[in-house]
């Protein structure tokens, strides 16, 4: 029923602002084709947060991100010219493909403080979209629904999934969603793709008399079908139809290691344009060779 469990693994990006890194894994690469999954607090952050908490200018290709937030607001900047703010229960899905790059700043926290809560997810795009045109789309409202039934609050925030149907276009079959659960309520796990995970971002649930706990990611079997919420609990539920091997390093996904080459000599070389809004700094190309990264254990 269950595969594999994988533990987030925690690390501090200064002054107290953690991040749980899950996905990818050393024994798990990917769940469909979602690629890079990290669980962003929950921090508080104070009134004039240091502008070294933001992420600066960086690059992407090859992937779409999806940022989903509990709590909290980040300012998105990127080189096609949106600024967009996402607050909670909204979607930004931001697709590299070619190539794209922007910014994420804490512009709300800084003016008067914040506790940021939420999901930064990477999905992989396949082979005859990867160097597809960037683009960038904000979601909220309609194109997010939602449902209300047996202490489960819904919200799904891409593909189809509970009969349901997000308004984010995705460039292969997936689903992903938001489950609140109150203490005793049971849960579907969609049943239509190759690959499932669940990840508990607040909580505990129990599966098949087994009880597991926040922070950790459930790799589903063919026969898992539901699960209980213990407590109160935050749960995501994604997968989708595998895509194939594909390599990362840095912000940089492909099927090609020659691509990955390229896209971090084009970055070095500054032939990637800033966001306008947002062209004062970036950050460097870290100091490693354009290989594959390894999957952290």
């Amino acid at each position: 029923m269950i595969e594999m469990v994988i533990e987030q693994r925690r690390r501090d990006l200064g002054g107290g602002f953690e991040v749980g890194r899950v996905l990818p894994f050393a024994k798990r690469r990917m769940i469909g084709p979602f690629i890079f999954f990290d669980h962003m607090g929950p921090v508080d952050l104070a009134l004039g947060l240091d502008r070294k908490f933001d992420v600066r200018a960086h690059p992407h290709v090859g992937l779409s991100t999806v940022s989903y937030l509990f709590s909290g607001e980040i300012m998105h900047r990127d080189s096609l010219g949106y600024e967009q703010p996402i607050r909670p229960r909204q979607v930004n899905w931001m697709t590299a493909g070619s190539g794209i790059t922007h910014s994420e700043r804490f512009e709300h926290a800084r003016a008067v403080g914040d506790r940021l809560h939420g999901i930064q997810a990477w999905v992989a795009l396949p082979e005859e979209f990867e160097e597809t045109a960037p683009s960038f789309t904000h979601y909220a409202g309609t194109n997010l629904p939602h449902w209300n039934d047996g202490g489960v609050a819904g919200h799904l925030i891409a593909g189809s999934a509970y009969g349901l149907t997000a308004g984010a276009k995705t460039h292969s079959p997936l689903f992903y969603a938001h489950l609140e659960m109150e203490p005793g309520a049971v849960a579907e796990v969609p049943d239509k793709h190759e690959e499932r995970a669940l990840y508990i971002a607040a909580g505990a649930i129990e599966m098949h008399g087994t009880r597991y706990e926040a922070g950790q990611m459930l790799v589903l079997g063919a026969g898992a079908s539901h699960f209980k919420a213990k407590t109160h609990s935050t749960v995501m539920v994604l997968g989708g139809e595998p895509i194939g091997e594909r390599h990362i390093f840095w912000n940089f996904v492909s099927s090609s290691k020659d691509r990955l080459a390229q896209a971090a000599s084009d970055w070095k070389a500054g032939r990637m344009k800033l966001p306008d809004a947002d062209d004062g700094e970036f950050i460097p190309l870290p100091d490693e060779p354009a290989q594959p990264a390894s999957a952290e254990k």
